[in-house]
């Protein structure tokens, strides 16, 4: 669970910074950093569902990841 977590923070990360090099590349006349937006958003509830979904299950426990 742990390693999937930081896979999700890791591409988190780097829709965030692809958001970013199109907003100063294209000068807003592109819908790039949006979608790259919209994805950042649509991990970002994915990892939270998640989150809780694995310790509503007992994957993750009371004391947290180790």
């Amino acid at each position: 669970m742990r390693i999937l977590a930081l896979l999700f923070i890791f591409f988190i990360l780097v829709s965030l910074g692809s958001a970013l090099y199109y907003i100063f590349k294209d000068k807003g006349q592109s819908d790039r950093a949006v979608k790259a937006l919209t994805i950042r958003v649509g991990l970002s509830v994915t990892l939270f569902i998640l989150l809780m979904a694995g310790y509503y299950f007992g994957v993750i426990p009371e004391q947290g990841l180790r």
